[in-house]
C-alpha cells in the first residue's frame, strides 16, 4: 500500500507519519488484500487541525474524509474511522450482490475544465466561456449498482461513468426525493428533419 502524507504550511514529522501509515494500512488491510493508494493531508485551521484523507482502492472506490480536532492525531484518528466505516460499508454490499469484482476497474481518460463563473452581463459576445483551469479525470468502467455505491460512499452529488454492460457513459446522482437518478443516453440519437 503506498501513502503519501503531506502537510499544507506544517512539518508533518516521521512519528505522524509513521502513525498514519500502520492505522490506514490495518484498516484497509482488514477488508481488502489487493494494494491500493492513499493521500493523507494536514492542514491547520485556526485553532484546529484538518486532516483530509483519500483512499483509492483496486475495484475504483475512492473513499475519502475530512476531519477536525484540536490534535493532528486526534483529527487523523477521527478521519480513519470514517474512511474504515465507508470500505466496511462498501465490502457489505459486495458481500450482499454476492459480486466480488476480479480484475481493477478500467478507467476513461477524460479533459476537465473549470469555466469562470459570472451573470449573464458579463458574458462575451462570442459566448465561448473563459477557461480558468484545466485537469485530466479518470472515469471508471462499472455497472450502475457499483456507481450508486461509490457515489453514496464518496458523499458526491452524482457520478458519471462508463456503464460496463453497453459501454456508454451514464450518470447516477441524488434526487431531491431521496432516490437516485440514472441517466442512459440512446445509442444514437436522430436528429430532426426538416
Amino acid at each position: 500500500m503506498h501513502i503519501q502524507v503531506k502537510g499544507k504550511q506544517i512539518d508533518v514529522g516521521a512519528a505522524l507519519t509513521e502513525h498514519v501509515e500502520s492505522q490506514l494500512s490495518a484498516a484497509v488491510a482488514k477488508y481488502f488484500d489487493r494494494p491500493v493508494d492513499a493521500t493523507v493531508t494536514f492542514s491547520k485551521e485556526r485553532h484546529a487541525f484538518r486532516c483530509d484523507a483519500h483512499v483509492h482502492l483496486a475495484t475504483g472506490l475512492v473513499a475519502q474524509s475530512s476531519s477536525t480536532a484540536a490534535d493532528v492525531y486526534a483529527a487523523f484518528d477521527q478521519g480513519a474511522d470514517k474512511i474504515e466505516k465507508q470500505i466496511r460499508r462498501y465490502k457489505r454490499r459486495l458481500k450482499d450482490h454476492h459480486k466480488e469484482r476480479a480484475k481493477p476497474v478500467d478507467m476513461l481518460s477524460a479533459q476537465s475544465y473549470v469555466l469562470q463563473g459570472g451573470d449573464e452581463a458579463d458574458e462575451p459576445e462570442s459566448l465561448k466561456p473563459v477557461i480558468v483551469a484545466e485537469s485530466t479525470d479518470a472515469i471508471p468502467s462499472i455497472s450502475v449498482g457499483e456507481a450508486v455505491m461509490q457515489m453514496e460512499l464518496a458523499g458526491h452529488a452524482f457520478l458519471l461513468f462508463r456503464h460496463d454492460a453497453t459501454g456508454r457513459v451514464n450518470l447516477v446522482f441524488s434526487r431531491e426525493d431521496g432516490n437516485v437518478g440514472w441517466m442512459d443516453p440512446a445509442e444514437s440519437v436522430a436528429s430532426p428533419k426538416g
